[in-house]
C-alpha cells in the first residue's frame, strides 16, 4: 500500500511566484497611495456585507485573495499611511519597516525563552539597550517589549502594588488587611491609568485626574494637595503617572518636580513617553527627558515616532529583576526550557507566547540609523512650526494649545460663540468624509478644538499645504 502524500503547504515555486505578486502589490500599493481615498465614504457594515458569511469549504487560488483585497478591503480602509492622513499621532511605517514585517513572518517563532529561540531573546535585549542609550537612560533600567503603551502601564503599575503591598501576586488584593490605593494622572493623560487600574483590582474611581495649568501640565500644587487629602482619608498613594507628549496636546508634564513628591511620598513614579518620549533623541529636545533617572518606569512606542510598524512599545523599569519576581510562572512543559543565567522574556508579563517583534525594530533603526530618524523627527516639528505660523496669519483662526512637538491644535473662531464648538466639528467632519485629507478633533478645557499630528514619514510640505488650504476653504463654506 503506498503511503498517502501529506497536503503540505503551497509548492516552493507557486509560492515564489506569489512573493513576487504580493511584492508588486505593496510596491504599487505604496507608489499609488496617494490616488486612494484617505478614508472611505461607508456606512457601517459595507464591507460586511460584501464578505461570505459563511466560512470557505474549499481553498482559492492567492491571486483571487489578493484581488479581494484591492476590491474589498483597501476601499474600506483608513489609510494612515496616506501623506493626507494628519489623525492622531499621523504615524506611519517605511519601506524598512515592511521589509522587517516580511523576514519576521516566515522564522515564525515564539520568542518565549532564550531556548525557544536564542536570537530573537538576544536581539531583543540588544534592541532594547539601543533604544535606552538613545533615550540616555542610566544603564540601570532593563527593558521589554510589549504591543502597546497601556499594556506596559499595566505591568509597572503592578509592579508598584506589588511593592507596596508584599505578596498580592500570591495572595490578591481581598480578606488582607490592606489600605485603599490611590493613582495619579493629569487631566491630559490617556486613559490607560484607568484601565491598569480596572484590571490590577485597584479600581477607575481610584485614579486621580490632577487638573492641568494653561499649558495643559500637570498641576504640582494640586498634586501635592490632593495626595495629603487622600491620605488624610486613608488612602495609600500608590503612584503617578506622569506624561511626555499628552494624547490631545503633546504637552509635557513637570517630571523633576513630580519625581520629587514622588521620592517624598514613596509613590511609584511612572513616565508615559508613549509618542513624546523619542524626541529626546535630538539634542534640542534633550529637556522633555529632565528627570528621567528618578523614575521607577517609563513607556516608549517606537511605533508611534522612531517609524516601526504597529506593534511595537518597549517598558523600562529600574532594575528589571522586579518586574520579573511579580511575573514569573514557569509552566510545567517548559522548565527543560529555562537555562538558568539567560533571558525568559516570558517571565517579564503576562503573554506566553511573543511575537518576534524585536526583528522589525533591527531593520528599520540598521537602515535609517540615529542620523536619519533624527532628521525626521526635525522634519515633523518644521512642519508642525510651519501649519503653526499659517494659523497665526488668518485672524479666523486661533492656536489652542503651545506646539512643542508634531502636534498642533487650533480652533476656527470666526463664528456665533454659540456655534464654535459645533463648526470645528463640522469642518473636521466634512474634511474627512471628503476622503480628501483625515484630522482629529478634541476637547480642551471643554472646548472643541481641531487637531493634526505630523508623524507620517510621507507628508511633505505641500500635502500639509494642501490640509490648510482645504481647512481654510470648508470653514468660509459653512
Amino acid at each position: 500500500m503506498k503511503n498517502r502524500q501529506s497536503p503540505g503547504d503551497t509548492p516552493p515555486e507557486e509560492f515564489r511566484k506569489q512573493l513576487h505578486e504580493l511584492a508588486d502589490w505593496i510596491a504599487d500599493f505604496r507608489e499609488n497611495i496617494e490616488s486612494l481615498r484617505v478614508a472611505p465614504n461607508q456606512k457601517p457594515g459595507a464591507v460586511r456585507v460584501q464578505l461570505p458569511a459563511q466560512p470557505p469549504e474549499k481553498g482559492e487560488p492567492f491571486e483571487k485573495i489578493l484581488n479581494d483585497v484591492d476590491r474589498l478591503i483597501v476601499p474600506g480602509m483608513v489609510h494612515w499611511s496616506h501623506p493626507m492622513f494628519l489623525g492622531y499621532f499621523g504615524w506611519t511605517t517605511t519601506a524598512p519597516g515592511i521589509l522587517g514585517e516580511i523576514i519576521t513572518a516566515p522564522l515564525n517563532v515564539n520568542a518565549m525563552t532564550w531556548r525557544t529561540c536564542p536570537a530573537a531573546t538576544e536581539l531583543e535585549t540588544v534592541v532594547i539597550d539601543w533604544l535606552r542609550q538613545w533615550l540616555g537612560l542610566p544603564d540601570e533600567f532593563g527593558g521589554v517589549v510589549y504591543d502597546t503603551a497601556s499594556v506596559g502601564i499595566m505591568h509597572a503599575l503592578a509592579v508598584a502594588r506589588e511593592q507596596a503591598a508584599p505578596s498580592t501576586r500570591k495572595l490578591g488584593l481581598t480578606n488582607r488587611d490592606l489600605p485603599r490605593f490611590s493613582i495619579y494622572t493629569s487631566d491630559q493623560a490617556h486613559s490607560a491609568a484607568e484601565k491598569s487600574a480596572i484590571a490590577l483590582g485597584i479600581g477607575e474611581e481610584n485614579v486621580r485626574r490632577v487638573p492641568s495649568d494653561n499649558e495643559f501640565r500637570m498641576e504640582i500644587s494640586t498634586l501635592r494637595r490632593m495626595i495629603a487629602q487622600d491620605r488624610q482619608e486613608a488612602f495609600q498613594p500608590l503612584a503617578v503617572v506622569a506624561t511626555v507628549g499628552t494624547t490631545s496636546s503633546a504637552s509635557v508634564d513637570p517630571i523633576p518636580e513630580i519625581a520629587k513628591i514622588c521620592r517624598e511620598e514613596k509613590m511609584w513614579l511612572h513616565i508615559d513617553g508613549a509618542y513624546g518620549g523619542a524626541f529626546t533623541m535630538m539634542p534640542e529636545y534633550k529637556w522633555v527627558s529632565r528627570g528621567w533617572e528618578m523614575a521607577d518606569s517609563i513607556v516608549v512606542n517606537p511605533h508611534k515616532t522612531l517609524f516601526v510598524p504597529l506593534d511595537f512599545s518597549v517598558l523600562y523599569v529600574r532594575d528589571l529583576e522586579r518586574l520579573r519576581r511579580v511575573f514569573t510562572l514557569v509552566p510545567e512543559v517548559l522548565r527543560g526550557d529555562t537555562i538558568e543565567g539567560e533571558k525568559n522574556y516570558m517571565d517579564y508579563g503576562i503573554q506566553l507566547g511573543r511575537r518576534f517583534r524585536a526583528l522589525k525594530a533591527w531593520v528599520i533603526w540598521r537602515s535609517l540609523g540615529r542620523e536619519g530618524i533624527v532628521e525626521r523627527l526635525r522634519e515633523q516639528i518644521r512642519l508642525a512650526n510651519l501649519l503653526a505660523s499659517w494659523i497665526k496669519k488668518d485672524n479666523r483662526f486661533e492656536l489652542a494649545a503651545p506646539v512643542s512637538m508634531g502636534v498642533v491644535c487650533f480652533r476656527f473662531v470666526r463664528a456665533d460663540k454659540d456655534e464654535i464648538d459645533r463648526s470645528n466639528s463640522e469642518i473636521v467632519e466634512r474634511i474627512n468624509s471628503s476622503g480628501r485629507a483625515y484630522l482629529t478633533q478634541t476637547k480642551l478645557r471643554g472646548r472643541t478644538v481641531m487637531r493634526i499630528g505630523l508623524g507620517n514619514v510621507l507628508t511633505m510640505e505641500e500635502h500639509l499645504r494642501q490640509a490648510w488650504e482645504l481647512i481654510r476653504k470648508t470653514a468660509a463654506d459653512l
